[in-house]
């Protein structure tokens, strides 16, 4: 999809959003017919983070490395920043940050000095220069200032824990300040001060333009960073959608109480469901609903509209297909 042309009647509120990651029908067949991904349509919108969830398993790995060229496609189509992969990789990729699987390194190198020589060896589009040693040193340490990394750069990597390797990987991903970044589990091997601060990152680099791919099996990191979702279950998209059009209110409204029974008692069949000490309620506004319980002497300890947990979604759109014979 294209912007509309300078001129254009169109107000900027109109425009087609520009799509960075475009798939149509991208499928990957392994050896003995294994069908890892299966025919899937994927719109990544510039601005976008975008949540890629599925089980381990479900195909969410092999998609990665299909958009960036690593294993070549079985069928379908690429277009990364409006342009066809792989055949277009070499002005692509230049582009793009990446952190996929366990980022390689050289032991006895420093985390510097691989920042430097993995961004010298780099491929970079025609015209573009990659500057000088110094200019690559200055990038290398900002790099490793953005991902907690700046007092220990100028230590062997060998010493490193698995941790500190991811976050070397995402340093390297954000060395020329690209476009886009495609990330497969960027918090693996990170404790929770660490996933924190990854995260903190990602919504930094997205407020100054960054489109970040997010591939993750961790639905509470996913559900805190991510503006878009799509789940992948046994190689099918089964979900696209904006998170905030999915976890829109319900039209229902829970309640907390002490006093459950008696609030059940009281609202009869407006309740749809108990659970101990928490109601759904169906068909009511909660400030009316509120005075309502607390005229009749119910103690509310908590109250207002239903939104679905992520993790909810996710499981009622998989459950949908269990009955299936896995391919």
């Amino acid at each position: 999809m294209r912007s509309a042309p300078p001129g254009s009647a169109e107000s900027a509120a109109d425009l087609t959003p520009e799509v960075v990651i475009h798939t149509e029908g991208l499928t990957k067949l392994f050896a003995g017919g294994v069908r890892a991904v299966d025919g899937i349509d994927l719109e990544v919108q510039r601005g976008d983070v975008y949540g890629f969830l599925g089980a381990n398993g479900s195909g969410k790995t092999t998609t990665v490395r299909c958009l960036l060229g690593l294993v070549l496609a079985t069928s379908g189509r690429i277009e990364v920043l409006g342009e066809a992969m792989p055949r277009r990789g070499a002005s692509v990729l230049p582009r793009v940050g990446a952190l996929v699987e366990g980022p390689a390194a050289y032991g006895h190198l420093s985390g510097h000095r691989n920042l430097v020589l993995q961004d010298a060896s780099g491929r970079r589009p025609q015209g573009q220069l990659g500057g000088g040693r110094k200019d690559r040193g200055d990038r290398a340490t900002e790099a490793l200032a953005q991902v907690g990394l700046g007092a220990v750069g100028s230590r062997p990597v060998r010493g490193y824990s698995l941790g500190m390797r991811q976050r070397l990987g995402l340093a390297a991903a954000l060395m020329r300040q690209p476009e886009l970044l495609v990330l497969d589990e960027p918090t693996n091997g990170l404790d929770p001060q660490g996933i924190r601060e990854i995260r903190e990152l990602l919504s930094a680099l997205n407020r100054t333009g960054t489109t970040i791919f997010l591939s993750s099996h961790l639905l509470a990191e996913v559900e805190q960073l991510c503006t878009r979702i799509g789940l992948l279950d046994r190689g099918q998209l089964v979900l696209q959608e904006p998170l905030a059009r999915l976890r829109a209110p319900t039209g229902r409204v829970v309640v907390v109480s002490p006093d459950a029974a008696r609030a059940a008692a009281l609202l009869g069949g407006c309740v749809e469901h108990r659970d101990g000490e928490r109601l759904l309620v169906k068909g009511a506004e909660p400030a009316v609903l509120n005075a309502r319980l607390v005229s009749n002497g119910i103690r509310v300890s908590e109250l207002g509209p239903e939104r679905r947990r992520l993790e909810d979604i996710v499981e009622e759109r998989t459950r949908r297909r269990s009955g299936e014979v896995p391919r």
